[in-house]
Protein backbone atom coordinates (compact mmCIF):
# COMPACT_ATOMS: atom_id res chain seq x y z
CA UNK A 1 0.00 0.00 0.00
CA UNK A 2 1.34 3.42 -0.92
CA UNK A 3 2.54 5.57 1.96
CA UNK A 4 0.30 8.50 2.75
CA UNK A 5 1.95 11.85 2.06
CA UNK A 6 -0.03 14.90 3.06
CA UNK A 7 1.12 18.47 3.46
CA UNK A 8 -1.00 20.58 5.79
CA UNK A 9 -0.87 24.34 5.49
CA UNK A 10 -1.83 26.27 8.61
CA UNK A 11 -1.86 30.02 8.11
CA UNK A 12 -1.55 30.77 11.79
CA UNK A 13 1.58 28.64 12.14
CA UNK A 14 3.56 30.96 9.86
CA UNK A 15 4.31 34.67 10.24
CA UNK A 16 2.40 36.92 7.84
CA UNK A 17 4.11 37.67 4.53
CA UNK A 18 6.43 40.70 4.52
CA UNK A 19 7.55 42.45 1.37
CA UNK A 20 10.43 44.78 0.68
CA UNK A 21 9.63 48.35 -0.18
CA UNK A 22 8.81 48.61 -3.85
CA UNK A 23 7.63 45.02 -4.20
CA UNK A 24 4.05 44.31 -5.27
CA UNK A 25 2.03 41.76 -3.35
CA UNK A 26 0.43 39.85 -6.21
CA UNK A 27 -1.89 37.53 -4.30
CA UNK A 28 -5.40 36.87 -5.65
CA UNK A 29 -8.01 38.61 -3.52
CA UNK A 30 -9.80 35.39 -2.64
CA UNK A 31 -6.59 33.97 -1.13
CA UNK A 32 -6.17 37.11 0.97
CA UNK A 33 -9.73 36.62 2.21
CA UNK A 34 -9.04 32.93 2.86
CA UNK A 35 -5.91 33.86 4.83
CA UNK A 36 -8.00 36.08 7.10
CA UNK A 37 -10.61 33.34 7.48
CA UNK A 38 -8.03 30.68 8.42
CA UNK A 39 -6.29 33.03 10.84
CA UNK A 40 -9.62 33.80 12.55
CA UNK A 41 -10.36 30.08 12.89
CA UNK A 42 -6.94 29.21 14.27
CA UNK A 43 -6.68 32.13 16.71
CA UNK A 44 -10.35 31.98 17.70
CA UNK A 45 -11.07 35.67 17.29
CA UNK A 46 -10.96 38.59 14.90
CA UNK A 47 -8.58 40.36 17.25
CA UNK A 48 -6.16 37.42 17.23
CA UNK A 49 -6.30 37.18 13.47
CA UNK A 50 -5.66 40.90 13.11
CA UNK A 51 -2.66 40.71 15.45
CA UNK A 52 -1.20 37.75 13.56
CA UNK A 53 -1.68 39.34 10.14
CA UNK A 54 -0.53 42.78 11.26
CA UNK A 55 -3.70 44.54 10.17
CA UNK A 56 -6.62 46.25 11.86
CA UNK A 57 -9.53 44.20 13.18
CA UNK A 58 -11.82 45.98 10.72
CA UNK A 59 -9.69 44.69 7.81
CA UNK A 60 -10.13 41.08 8.96
CA UNK A 61 -13.87 41.67 9.29
CA UNK A 62 -14.02 43.14 5.78
CA UNK A 63 -12.09 40.19 4.35
CA UNK A 64 -14.45 37.70 5.99
CA UNK A 65 -17.48 39.56 4.71
CA UNK A 66 -16.03 39.70 1.18
CA UNK A 67 -15.30 35.95 1.29
CA UNK A 68 -18.83 35.09 2.40
CA UNK A 69 -20.37 37.35 -0.26
CA UNK A 70 -18.17 35.92 -3.01
CA UNK A 71 -19.21 32.36 -2.12
CA UNK A 72 -22.93 33.15 -2.14
CA UNK A 73 -25.50 31.54 0.11
CA UNK A 74 -26.89 32.79 3.40
CA UNK A 75 -25.17 30.60 5.99
CA UNK A 76 -22.16 32.33 7.63
CA UNK A 77 -18.74 30.70 7.82
CA UNK A 78 -18.16 31.52 11.49
CA UNK A 79 -20.34 31.99 14.55
CA UNK A 80 -19.83 32.95 18.19
CA UNK A 81 -19.41 30.13 20.71
CA UNK A 82 -19.25 30.28 24.51
CA UNK A 83 -16.83 32.93 25.70
CA UNK A 84 -17.29 34.78 22.40
CA UNK A 85 -14.73 32.50 20.76
CA UNK A 86 -15.30 31.97 17.06
CA UNK A 87 -16.21 28.54 15.78
CA UNK A 88 -16.88 27.07 12.36
CA UNK A 89 -20.37 26.53 10.99
CA UNK A 90 -20.94 23.38 8.88
CA UNK A 91 -20.37 25.51 5.79
CA UNK A 92 -17.21 26.95 7.30
CA UNK A 93 -15.92 23.44 8.12
CA UNK A 94 -16.20 22.44 4.47
CA UNK A 95 -14.32 25.53 3.39
CA UNK A 96 -11.64 25.28 6.07
CA UNK A 97 -10.49 22.00 4.52
CA UNK A 98 -9.31 24.13 1.60
CA UNK A 99 -6.72 25.79 3.83
CA UNK A 100 -5.09 22.38 4.34
CA UNK A 101 -4.40 21.73 0.66
CA UNK A 102 -2.21 23.20 -2.09
CA UNK A 103 -3.10 26.84 -2.52
CA UNK A 104 -2.49 26.94 -6.28
CA UNK A 105 -5.67 24.93 -6.91
CA UNK A 106 -7.94 27.17 -4.84
CA UNK A 107 -9.54 29.41 -7.42
CA UNK A 108 -12.78 31.08 -6.45
CA UNK A 109 -14.89 28.51 -8.27
CA UNK A 110 -13.27 25.71 -6.26
CA UNK A 111 -13.86 27.59 -3.00
CA UNK A 112 -17.54 27.90 -3.87
CA UNK A 113 -17.72 24.15 -4.46
CA UNK A 114 -16.06 23.48 -1.12
CA UNK A 115 -18.45 25.76 0.73
CA UNK A 116 -21.53 24.40 -1.00
CA UNK A 117 -23.65 21.61 0.53
CA UNK A 118 -24.20 20.32 -3.03
CA UNK A 119 -22.26 17.04 -3.53
CA UNK A 120 -19.66 17.12 -6.30
CA UNK A 121 -17.10 14.86 -7.95
CA UNK A 122 -13.97 15.89 -9.85
CA UNK A 123 -13.35 13.00 -12.23
CA UNK A 124 -10.39 12.43 -14.54
CA UNK A 125 -10.39 9.80 -17.27
CA UNK A 126 -8.02 8.28 -19.77
CA UNK A 127 -9.35 9.44 -23.19
CA UNK A 128 -10.17 5.89 -24.31
CA UNK A 129 -12.01 5.09 -21.08
CA UNK A 130 -13.98 8.32 -21.37
CA UNK A 131 -15.42 7.05 -24.64
CA UNK A 132 -16.76 3.92 -22.89
CA UNK A 133 -17.43 4.99 -19.31
CA UNK A 134 -18.23 8.69 -19.12
CA UNK A 135 -21.84 8.43 -20.38
CA UNK A 136 -23.00 5.83 -17.80
CA UNK A 137 -21.04 7.50 -15.01
CA UNK A 138 -22.53 10.91 -15.81
CA UNK A 139 -26.03 9.41 -15.94
CA UNK A 140 -25.59 7.81 -12.50
CA UNK A 141 -24.20 11.03 -10.98
CA UNK A 142 -26.96 13.15 -12.50
CA UNK A 143 -29.59 10.80 -11.07
CA UNK A 144 -28.05 11.26 -7.61
CA UNK A 145 -27.81 15.04 -7.93
CA UNK A 146 -24.00 15.04 -7.87
CA UNK A 147 -22.28 17.89 -9.67
CA UNK A 148 -19.67 16.49 -12.11
CA UNK A 149 -16.42 18.12 -13.18
CA UNK A 150 -14.86 15.89 -15.86
CA UNK A 151 -11.44 16.12 -17.49
CA UNK A 152 -9.14 13.90 -19.57
CA UNK A 153 -5.49 13.00 -19.14
CA UNK A 154 -2.78 10.40 -19.49
CA UNK A 155 -1.42 8.35 -16.59
CA UNK A 156 1.18 10.91 -15.46
CA UNK A 157 -1.33 13.78 -15.51
CA UNK A 158 -4.02 11.81 -13.68
CA UNK A 159 -1.56 10.73 -10.97
CA UNK A 160 -0.31 14.30 -10.52
CA UNK A 161 -3.82 15.70 -10.18
CA UNK A 162 -4.76 13.09 -7.57
CA UNK A 163 -1.55 13.84 -5.64
CA UNK A 164 -2.28 17.58 -5.65
CA UNK A 165 -5.97 17.01 -4.77
CA UNK A 166 -7.19 18.49 -8.03
CA UNK A 167 -9.16 15.30 -8.70
CA UNK A 168 -11.27 13.16 -6.39
CA UNK A 169 -11.22 10.11 -8.66
CA UNK A 170 -9.43 9.06 -11.84
CA UNK A 171 -9.83 6.10 -14.18
CA UNK A 172 -6.87 4.89 -16.23
CA UNK A 173 -4.83 1.97 -17.52
CA UNK A 174 -1.75 0.25 -16.15
CA UNK A 175 1.20 0.48 -16.08
CA UNK A 176 1.24 3.39 -13.67
CA UNK A 177 4.10 5.82 -13.03
CA UNK A 178 5.35 6.23 -9.41
CA UNK A 179 2.29 7.26 -7.42
CA UNK A 180 3.18 8.07 -3.83
CA UNK A 181 0.12 9.27 -1.96
CA UNK A 182 -2.26 7.64 -4.44
CA UNK A 183 -4.17 4.38 -4.00
CA UNK A 184 -5.25 2.27 -6.95
CA UNK A 185 -8.06 -0.26 -7.26
CA UNK A 186 -8.17 -2.77 -10.12
CA UNK A 187 -11.55 -2.71 -11.85
CA UNK A 188 -10.86 -4.97 -14.85
CA UNK A 189 -8.08 -7.10 -16.28
CA UNK A 190 -8.01 -7.02 -20.08
CA UNK A 191 -6.11 -9.53 -22.25
CA UNK A 192 -4.72 -8.57 -25.65
CA UNK A 193 -6.41 -9.24 -28.98
CA UNK A 194 -5.63 -8.72 -32.65
CA UNK A 195 -7.85 -6.11 -34.31
CA UNK A 196 -7.96 -6.13 -38.10
CA UNK A 197 -9.70 -4.24 -40.85
CA UNK A 198 -11.96 -6.40 -43.04
CA UNK A 199 -9.39 -6.42 -45.89
CA UNK A 200 -6.28 -6.85 -43.70
CA UNK A 201 -4.08 -9.72 -44.97
CA UNK A 202 -4.18 -11.80 -41.79
CA UNK A 203 -5.83 -15.22 -41.29
CA UNK A 204 -9.54 -15.13 -40.48
CA UNK A 205 -9.37 -17.18 -37.28
CA UNK A 206 -10.79 -16.87 -33.77
CA UNK A 207 -7.26 -17.12 -32.36
CA UNK A 208 -4.03 -15.78 -33.81
CA UNK A 209 -0.36 -16.16 -32.90
CA UNK A 210 2.11 -13.31 -33.31
CA UNK A 211 3.72 -15.19 -36.20
CA UNK A 212 0.42 -14.97 -38.12
CA UNK A 213 0.99 -11.21 -38.50
CA UNK A 214 4.29 -11.55 -40.41
CA UNK A 215 4.51 -9.05 -43.26
CA UNK A 216 1.07 -7.55 -42.58
CA UNK A 217 0.48 -3.77 -42.47
CA UNK A 218 0.49 -2.94 -38.77
CA UNK A 219 -0.73 0.03 -36.75
CA UNK A 220 1.43 0.49 -33.67
CA UNK A 221 1.12 2.79 -30.69
CA UNK A 222 2.71 6.21 -30.74
CA UNK A 223 4.35 5.75 -27.35
CA UNK A 224 6.66 2.87 -26.56
CA UNK A 225 5.25 2.59 -23.05
CA UNK A 226 3.29 0.48 -22.49
CA UNK A 227 2.13 -1.09 -25.74
CA UNK A 228 4.57 -0.15 -28.49
CA UNK A 229 7.59 -1.52 -26.67
CA UNK A 230 5.70 -4.72 -25.88
CA UNK A 231 4.85 -5.18 -29.56
CA UNK A 232 8.50 -4.81 -30.60
CA UNK A 233 9.43 -7.46 -28.05
CA UNK A 234 6.68 -9.76 -29.36
CA UNK A 235 7.87 -9.53 -32.94
CA UNK A 236 11.50 -10.10 -31.96
CA UNK A 237 10.60 -13.16 -29.88
CA UNK A 238 8.56 -14.63 -32.77
CA UNK A 239 11.31 -13.86 -35.28
CA UNK A 240 9.04 -11.90 -37.62
CA UNK A 241 8.71 -8.44 -39.08
CA UNK A 242 5.57 -6.46 -39.78
CA UNK A 243 5.12 -3.52 -42.12
CA UNK A 244 4.45 -0.53 -39.90
CA UNK A 245 1.75 1.48 -41.64
CA UNK A 246 0.90 4.05 -38.96
CA UNK A 247 1.13 4.96 -35.29
CA UNK A 248 -1.69 6.23 -33.07
CA UNK A 249 -1.95 7.52 -29.53
CA UNK A 250 -5.24 5.98 -28.43
CA UNK A 251 -8.26 3.92 -29.43
CA UNK A 252 -9.95 7.17 -30.42
CA UNK A 253 -7.72 7.12 -33.53
CA UNK A 254 -7.16 3.40 -34.01
CA UNK A 255 -10.35 2.22 -35.70
CA UNK A 256 -10.34 4.76 -38.54
CA UNK A 257 -6.64 4.23 -39.17
CA UNK A 258 -7.04 0.44 -39.33
CA UNK A 259 -9.70 0.84 -42.01
CA UNK A 260 -7.72 3.40 -44.00
CA UNK A 261 -4.54 1.28 -44.14
CA UNK A 262 -6.31 -2.12 -44.28
CA UNK A 263 -4.11 -3.04 -41.36
CA UNK A 264 -4.07 -4.92 -38.07
CA UNK A 265 -3.08 -4.01 -34.51
CA UNK A 266 -2.49 -5.63 -31.12
CA UNK A 267 -4.58 -3.97 -28.45
CA UNK A 268 -6.30 -4.58 -25.09
CA UNK A 269 -9.67 -6.31 -25.40
CA UNK A 270 -12.13 -3.57 -24.48
CA UNK A 271 -15.28 -5.62 -25.03
CA UNK A 272 -15.91 -5.75 -21.29
CA UNK A 273 -16.41 -1.99 -21.54
CA UNK A 274 -18.28 -1.87 -24.82
CA UNK A 275 -18.34 -3.42 -28.30
CA UNK A 276 -15.72 -2.89 -30.96
CA UNK A 277 -16.98 -1.59 -34.33
CA UNK A 278 -18.83 -4.42 -36.03
CA UNK A 279 -16.85 -4.24 -39.27
CA UNK A 280 -13.50 -4.92 -37.54
CA UNK A 281 -12.29 -8.47 -37.02
CA UNK A 282 -11.27 -9.49 -33.50
CA UNK A 283 -9.12 -12.53 -32.67
CA UNK A 284 -7.70 -13.64 -29.34
CA UNK A 285 -3.92 -13.26 -29.20
CA UNK A 286 -2.18 -16.51 -28.24
CA UNK A 287 1.13 -15.93 -26.42
CA UNK A 288 3.49 -18.20 -24.48
CA UNK A 289 3.15 -15.83 -21.51
CA UNK A 290 -0.19 -14.01 -21.83
CA UNK A 291 -0.07 -10.32 -21.03
CA UNK A 292 -2.86 -8.10 -19.79
CA UNK A 293 -3.69 -4.49 -19.05
CA UNK A 294 -5.68 -3.41 -16.01
CA UNK A 295 -8.30 -0.70 -15.77
CA UNK A 296 -7.70 1.03 -12.44
CA UNK A 297 -9.38 3.62 -10.25
CA UNK A 298 -7.09 6.17 -8.59
CA UNK A 299 -7.88 8.21 -5.48
CA UNK A 300 -6.01 9.89 -2.58
CA UNK A 301 -4.26 7.46 -0.22
CA UNK A 302 -6.12 8.81 2.80
CA UNK A 303 -9.34 7.60 1.25
CA UNK A 304 -11.86 8.27 -1.48
CA UNK A 305 -14.60 10.84 -0.95
CA UNK A 306 -18.16 9.64 -0.39
CA UNK A 307 -19.13 10.64 -3.93
CA UNK A 308 -16.11 8.81 -5.38
CA UNK A 309 -16.92 5.66 -3.39
CA UNK A 310 -20.53 5.69 -4.58
CA UNK A 311 -19.48 6.25 -8.20
CA UNK A 312 -17.06 3.31 -7.96
CA UNK A 313 -19.71 1.01 -6.49
CA UNK A 314 -22.11 1.78 -9.31
CA UNK A 315 -19.36 1.39 -11.92
CA UNK A 316 -18.31 -1.99 -10.51
CA UNK A 317 -21.91 -3.19 -10.62
CA UNK A 318 -22.17 -2.17 -14.27
CA UNK A 319 -18.91 -3.92 -15.16
CA UNK A 320 -19.94 -7.07 -13.32
CA UNK A 321 -23.21 -7.16 -15.22
CA UNK A 322 -21.29 -7.17 -18.53
CA UNK A 323 -19.37 -10.37 -17.79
Amino acid sequence: MARVFQQTISFASFPPLRFNRGMTRKIPRHLTWLEAFAAAVETGSLEGAAQHLGVARSVVSEHLKALEESLGGVEPLLERAAGRRLRLTPRGERLYEAAEGPLHQLNLRRLRDLASPEPSLRLGLNPTLSDFLLAPLAADLAAKGVKLEASFGGAFELIRQIQTRQLDLALGFTPLPPHRGVENLTLLRLPFVVLAAPEAPVPKKAKLHVRDLAGAPFVDWLRDDPYGGANSARFAAAGIQVREAARVESFLHLFDVLRAYKACAIAPDLRRLGPFPRDLRVAALVEPEPQAVEVVALFPAEGASHEAEEALKRLLRRLKARR
